[in-house]
C-alpha cells in the first residue's frame, strides 16, 4: 500500500468516527404539544378515512418514535459499525432507564425482549422445575402462554394445570377471581402463570389481589418451593396506572407496540430477583459487549442482532406515552370505553362479554350482534369504515372486538353526516363528583351546549 493511500484511509476512518459522534450528539425533536386528545391524535398517521378501533392489535408508530427510528435508521445505513460501536451502551441505557421510569423499577430489573410471546417462551423455556412440581394456569390464557408452559413441563416432568377463574366473563368479579385462584395453589405449585387482561373477554384480573394469594399460599415455604406470579401482561400494559411494585408480581412480559405506541418488534421482561431466581437463560445474551456488570436481567436478554432502529425508539415512546400522562391515558381509556359499554349493554340485540365494572375491565371490549357471526359484525362494521376485528379461533370465545378510542372521529363521520343518531344517557353512580358532573352538563344542555361540556369532562 502507498504512503497516500494509507493517509487517505486514515482520513476516512476518521471522518467516520466524526460521522459517530455526529450521530451520537443527534436528537429527536422535541416532544409534540399533546395538552389537548385532539393534539395527540395528530401524531399518528392514520388513515383518516377509517374510524380506527384496533390500534390494540398493533400501534400506527407517533410521530416522535418514528422521527426516532429514522435517526437511528440513518445512523445505521452511514456508517453501521460505528453507530453501533459508540452508542450501544447509551442507547441500551436509555431504554431501559426510559422503560423502568414508566413501570416503577429499576434498569437492571428489566431483560429487553421483542415481543410478549418472546418474553414469556424466554423466561417459562428456563424454568427449573422438579418432577412433581406443578405449573398452575388459566383457561383464558393465550396460545403463547398455553404452549411455552407446555413444552417446559414436557421436559422437567412438570404438571401443567388451568383453571377457569369464570364461567360467564360479564359477571366476573375481582372477588371471585381471586378465590377461584387462591384456592387452586397447592403445596406442590411452583408457578403460577396469568394474563392481566384477557383479550378474548376483555375481562382484566386482579393482579395485586393475585399477588396476596400467592403470598399466604407462600408462608412457611421453604425457597426452593416458593410460588412464583407470573403476568402476560401486554393488554393492560399501557392502559393502567400501575407500577410492579403496585402490581406485586414476580414477573412481567409484555409487548411495547400495542397501549405503549412503541416501535414494532419491541417488549420488555421483568422480574425481581425471587423470580429471575427460577428461570435460566436458553438463548445467549449479547449485553456483554457493553455492560461492566452482568445483572441477571441481562443474562436474560436474548442476543443476537434485532432491529436495533426500533429498539433504540423504544425510549422516545415511553416518553411519548409519559409526556401525555399515565394517569391520564388510563382515565381517558377507561371513561370512553366505559361508555362504550354501556351502551352497548342498553341495545337488546347486542350481548356485551365485557364486565360493565371498570375494576375487571380495561381497554378492549368485546361483544356479540343475536343473529350474526362475529365476522359478519366484523365485516358491516369495515362497510362502515370501522375497524374491529374477532378473537383468534384458538380460544374458543367467537366474539367482536374493538378498543373505544375514536368517539369525536365518529361523531364527525356518522353524526354529523346525519348516518347515526348519538344519545345521551346522564348516569351519577361513580360519586359525589359524578354527580356534580351530570348537574353540570344538564346545565350547559339548557344553553345548547351539552356535548361540548361532555367533551370536556371526558377530556380532563
Amino acid at each position: 500500500m502507498r504512503r497516500r493511500e494509507l493517509l487517505s484511509g486514515i482520513a476516512l476512518l476518521g471522518s467516520g468516527a466524526v460521522l459517530a459522534r455526529t450521530r451520537e450528539e443527534a436528537k429527536p425533536a422535541p416532544p409534540p404539544l399533546t395538552d389537548d386528545w385532539e393534539s395527540v391524535r395528530r401524531q399518528f398517521p392514520l388513515d383518516r378515512r377509517w374510524i380506527q378501533m384496533s390500534q390494540f392489535f398493533l400501534a400506527s408508530h407517533p410521530l416522535p418514535v418514528a422521527a426516532a427510528i429514522e435517526m437511528h435508521r440513518r445512523g445505521l445505513d452511514e456508517n453501521p459499525f460505528l453507530y453501533v460501536e459508540d452508542n450501544i451502551e447509551r442507547f441500551e441505557k436509555a431504554i431501559r432507564q426510559a422503560a423502568s421510569e414508566h413501570m416503577g423499577c429499576k434498569p437492571d430489573d428489566l431483560a429487553m425482549t421483542d415481543s410478549t410471546t418472546m418474553g414469556l417462551g424466554t423466561f417459562y423455556n428456563g424454568l427449573q422445575l422438579r418432577e412433581g412440581q406443578e405449573i398452575l394456569s388459566t383457561t383464558h390464557d393465550h396460545p403463547a402462554t398455553f404452549r411455552a408452559l407446555d413444552l417446559r413441563a414436557a421436559r422437567t416432568g412438570a404438571v401443567v394445570r388451568r383453571v377457569p377463574l369464570y364461567t360467564h366473563a360479564p359477571e366476573a368479579t375481582a372477588d371471585q377471581m381471586t378465590q377461584a385462584l387462591a384456592r387452586e395453589i397447592r403445596p406442590r405449585t411452583r408457578v403460577v402463570a396469568v394474563t392481566w387482561v384477557h383479550s378474548s373477554t376483555g375481562v382484566r384480573t386482579p393482579i395485586a389481589r393475585f399477588a396476596q394469594a400467592v403470598a399466604k399460599a407462600n408462608q412457611g415455604r421453604a425457597e426452593a418451593d416458593r410460588a412464583v406470579l407470573c403476568v402476560d401482561g401486554v393488554h393492560g400494559f399501557g392502559v393502567e396506572d400501575e407500577t410492579m411494585a403496585s402490581l406485586g408480581c414476580d414477573m412481567f412480559a409484555a409487548g411495547c407496540h400495542k397501549w405503549i405506541f412503541g416501535p414494532r418488534g419491541t417488549g420488555v421482561l421483568f422480574a425481581i430477583p425471587a423470580g429471575w431466581a427460577v428461570s435460566t437463560p436458553s438463548i445467549p445474551s449479547f449485553d456483554r459487549i457493553w455492560r461492566r456488570e452482568m445483572p441477571k436481567a441481562g443474562e436474560m436478554t436474548p442476543g443476537g442482532f434485532h432491529s436495533f432502529e426500533h429498539r433504540w425508539a423504544l425510549a422516545d415512546a415511553f416518553r411519548f406515552h409519559g409526556g401525555i400522562g399515565k394517569a391520564r391515558i388510563a382515565k381517558r381509556i377507561h371513561q370512553l370505553n366505559e361508555q362504550c359499554r354501556r351502551g352497548l349493554s342498553g341495545m337488546k340485540h347486542v350481548d356485551l362479554i365485557t364486565p360493565l365494572s371498570n375494576e375487571v375491565s380495561a381497554g378492549l371490549v368485546c361483544f356479540n350482534v343475536a343473529g350474526m357471526k362475529n365476522t359478519e359484525v366484523v365485516t358491516r362494521l369495515k362497510e362502515k369504515k370501522i375497524i374491529a376485528s374477532t378473537t383468534p379461533p384458538v380460544y374458543g370465545v367467537d366474539c367482536a372486538r374493538f378498543a373505544t378510542t375514536e368517539l369525536p372521529a365518529f361523531v364527525q363521520k356518522f353524526v354529523r353526516t346525519g348516518k347515526a343518531k348519538l344519545e345521551f344517557r346522564g348516569l351519577a353512580f361513580v360519586g359525589p363528583d359524578s354527580l356534580r358532573g351530570l348537574r353540570t352538563v344538564l346545565s350547559a344542555s339548557r344553553q345548547n351546549r351539552l356535548w361540548q361540556m361532555v367533551d370536556v369532562l371526558y377530556t380532563n
